[in-house]
């Protein structure tokens, strides 16, 4: 990513979290909650922003160990969907939906979040592992693809831990003696089920978004040369 666009992604992040704080948590209602985990869910693109191939392997692997803790908080803001359901959109008297623009100001800032944060997330996670395989001089396309899906599947691990356990990255700094045991005691049939789930929900994402630019792109150079003046 060029540094113009790097700094477009930080604006309109920043512009994006002022809206949300004025029209939401300055409020203090029900979704205030979107403001902070709109931040952790930004936080990840930034450690990943500062990761490049040819980097000090020290470096590299802190940056990485850093990108890989908070990476989960972006696909993780997906799960905030569930809070739709409180919206109640639906009047009881005629079963219809109602015209409340209040209902889709919060519907609107709870999709664009989640939109906003597991996209540009996926960037990060592409970017991360290009890097590391690049940085090993083991890039191929089945290589790419066999660590992307290696690390969709951990941050879905994350999302369980963030979404259930509630164990935030900071504990691990505070208290990595009882987070190490809450880690090793949740591994159950449903918890497998449920990161199963999340892992092809973000793999879905992923393909289509690959599938969707690998499209563009190609549409792009065909208008090209179909632009070109004949000779």
């Amino acid at each position: 990513m060029s540094s113009k666009n790097r700094w477009l992604v930080r604006i309109s992040f920043a512009l994006f979290l002022g809206y949300v704080y004025f029209t939401i948590s300055s409020r203090d209602g029900i979704y205030s909650f979107l403001f902070l985990n709109t931040i952790l869910g930004y936080i990840p693109l930034e450690f990943a922003l500062q990761i490049k191939p040819r980097q000090n392997n020290f470096v590299l692997f802190i940056l990485t160990f850093l990108w890989m803790l908070f990476y989960p908080n972006a696909p993780y803001v997906l799960t905030d969907l569930f809070h739709l359901a409180m919206l109640d959109p639906y009047n009881s008297a005629t079963g219809l939906m109602e015209f409340n623009l209040h209902l889709w100001l919060n519907f609107t800032n709870l999709v664009a979040s989640a939109l906003a944060c597991s996209l540009m997330g996926l960037w990060s996670l592409e970017h991360v592992a290009n890097s590391l395989l690049a940085h090993f001089n083991i890039w191929n396309r089945l290589n790419k693809n066999i660590l992307t899906i290696a690390l969709i599947l951990i941050s879905s691990v994350g999302i369980y831990i963030g979404r259930f356990l509630r164990l935030h990255t900071a504990y691990l700094f505070l208290n990595p003696q009882w987070v190490v045991q809450q880690l090793l005691e949740m591994w159950n049939t449903r918890m497998l089920i449920f990161v199963i789930f999340m892992t092809i929900i973000q793999v879905i994402m992923w393909v289509t978004v690959t599938i969707t630019r690998a499209s563009l792109d190609s549409s792009e150079e065909a208008i090209k040369k179909a632009a070109q003046p004949k000779e």
